[in-house]
């Protein structure tokens, strides 16, 4: 056994000599090179071509839109931005929405169902130079904050030319940034459910003009639990020559219910193509790496130092463990950012700025705040942490492939997720073979990716061209931040009207019966120290509770001479003699409780025997 122990080892060693790398955790997998160099010519241009993004995207082939019926500041707003002709979903849905007839639109994610029932809004509604009132004209349902963002954009852009005023509204961020928006009018509103129904209670926004209503990506808004939310909003909007329109990738037994109660003979598209995830899952390169859960940081620094490589994303399955991945990474050099739910909206925010600017090329994110990023331009998505669904699979490896553009998905598994993965590959009909055993210095994982020999663990100081997340602005989206207690902790408790209303409640409403029970069972100092309390209340020390005070002037503190005189001037005539027969004013008091009224007789008795 030790002659073959010791060959073994001499072959690692000479290994790991040869491509001058070693291995902290073990021995690197056996590959066998391509032994044509022909053979290497045509890896490195498939790799080459995969990482040049939008240069051999297919041209869209569909109408124009001016062919549909949009009105021509909309088009030459379109044509600035490059956008010339309709997907079929747009090419279906805008000639009838233009009538003004209800519709339900059935399209994958991604396909372009924002401007199929975008554009006819715009061109249905009234510009503030044309004569709108500032009330919101449309409004837009959206189940998340990223995606009402990117439709609010979408849509602005498309109204530039007319200055439509397009307001995203949702939670997370200040309310009178909002409010004041609203104030200066708004023509098409986007926001979330739970936000609207916010504002609409506090009687800051008005839903009695809206003409237009769309509920975009419904099923997953009803998935998310907003479906008591979206009833509330549908009845609180005027029945009367509204347009509903519902776009959905699927169409539930839901959908369809809430279609006949809230629609008028709807019109039914479906654009029966391949969504841009599952297109993207198909003319993707999918790699797939089998790596220790040690070792995966290793590997991901690597890849992030392939030739050719733009913007990234990697998603984990934790919150904790995308924010774990991102100081790693910042650690190493990289422009690296991240969106997860434990951010707050100004981060979260901050960091897809910064990702769409190109200040950083490094976006770590988890499954649910990655909903809704649209970002051009991405070549490669690392899943660090497997996906745990079929669907999550496809909707991760799709961020690179938006609107025909190609890139790379690498996959990192672990043995423990082997057994979903076989699910997932064979839910999604995917043509991948066993997953490769990798570590960080495996020879297929450099010639895979085109990763450049002898790459460090970090990201060398002359390549690190980014600014870097510091370098992007931080937009205070949420407002000042609250004390624990509110507004009403320190006006409430402070020496205003809470003190004053103690006063009066103990003086009128209470009255002296009050009074009388409080101190008929009491001796002269804790009668006296009822005023001194008050005035301590008046002059502002207010900041303990009521029950705090009166345990505090019972503790025993110093008493000034004069104050029972004072005290018991302030009594009626009948409280002088409550000194010399305390027990004949205890039995007095018909109006107290029983409790309280066997307690005064046992201390006053109690106090007579002393004496």
């Amino acid at each position: 056994m030790r002659p073959r122990r010791s060959r073994r080892a001499a072959t690692v060693k000479r290994r790991l000599t040869r491509i001058r790398r070693s291995s902290p955790l073990c021995r690197p997998r056996k590959h066998v090179a391509p032994s044509s160099p022909d053979l290497w010519i045509v890896l490195r241009h498939e790799v080459n071509r995969v990482n040049e993004v939008n240069n051999d995207r297919p041209k869209n082939e569909g109408p124009t839109f001016a062919e549909l019926g949009v009105r021509e500041e909309t088009v030459e707003a379109l044509a600035a931005l490059g956008i010339e002709r309709a997907f079929a979903i747009q090419e279906y849905a805008i000639p009838i929405a233009l009538r003004g007839s209800d519709i339900i639109g059935r399209a994958p994610t991604g396909t372009g169902k924002t401007f199929g029932f975008g554009l006819p809004i715009i061109d249905r509604i009234k510009s503030a130079d044309e004569g709108a009132t500032g009330q919101p004209q449309a409004l837009i349902l959206v189940p998340t904050r990223e995606l009402g963002l990117q439709v609010a954009r979408d849509l602005e852009d498309a109204g530039k030319t007319r200055s439509i005023r397009v307001l995203p509204i949702y939670g997370g961020r200040a309310y009178e940034p909002q409010i004041q928006s609203l104030r200066d009018g708004v023509d098409i509103i986007v926001g979330t459910p739970g936000r609207l129904l916010d504002l609409y209670k506090s009687k800051h926004i008005k839903f009695d003009q809206i003409a237009h209503c769309v509920l975009d990506e419904a099923d997953r808004m009803l998935d998310l639990g907003f479906s008591e939310d979206v009833e509330k909003i549908l009845k609180l909007l005027p029945d009367e020559e509204r347009q509903t329109m519902l776009f959905s990738a699927t169409m539930p037994d839901t959908i369809m219910s809430l279609s006949r109660r809230h629609m008028y003979r709807p019109v039914t598209v479906a654009a029966d193509v391949t969504g841009p995830d599952q297109e993207a899952a198909n003319n993707t390169r999918q790699l797939v790496y089998m790596t220790h859960a040690m070792n995966k940081v290793e590997v991901a620094a690597r890849i992030l130092q392939a030739n050719g490589r733009g913007l990234t994303i990697m998603f984990t399955r934790t919150k904790r463990a995308a924010q774990k991945l991102a100081d790693e990474l910042d650690f190493r050099g990289f422009a690296v950012g991240s969106v997860h739910g434990d951010l707050g909206q100004n981060a979260r925010e901050r960091a897809l700025r910064a990702f769409r600017a190109g200040k950083i090329d490094v976006l770590v994110a988890t499954d649910v705040a990655a909903r809704g990023i649209d970002v051009p331009d991405i070549t490669h998505v690392i899943n660090y942490d497997s996906p745990e669904e079929a669907e999550t699979y496809v909707h991760r490896i799709g961020r690179t492939g938006r609107a025909g553009a190609t890139g790379i998905a690498v996959t990192f598994l672990t043995w423990e997720d082997l057994p979903r993965w076989k699910i997932i590959v064979k839910a999604n009909s995917l043509d991948i073979g066993e997953p490769v055993e990798t570590y960080h210095t495996s020879d297929h994982l450099y010639t895979d990716l085109d990763i450049p020999e002898g790459a460090p663990a970090a990201l060398p100081s002359e390549k690190r061209s980014r600014d870097g997340l510091s370098a992007e602005r931080e937009d205070d989206v949420e407002g000042p931040a609250r004390s624990k207690g509110g507004r009403s902790r320190g006006a409430g408790r402070g020496g205003g009207s809470r003190s004053g209303g103690r006063d009066g409640g103990r003086g009128s409403s209470r009255g002296g019966g009050g009074r009388g029970r409080s101190e008929g069972g009491r001796s002269d100092g804790e009668r006296t120290e009822r005023p001194a309390r008050t005035e301590s209340t008046e002059s502002g020390d207010g900041e303990g509770g009521r029950n705090r005070q009166r345990r505090r002037t019972r503790g025993g503190s110093s008493k000034p001479e004069g104050a029972p005189a004072e005290a018991r001037s302030k009594e009626t005539s009948g409280e002088a003699g409550r000194e010399s027969a305390p027990k004949a004013n205890a039995s007095g008091g018909d109006q107290d409780a029983p409790a309280r009224r066997r307690r005064r007789r046992r201390r006053p008795a109690d106090s007579g025997s002393e004496d």
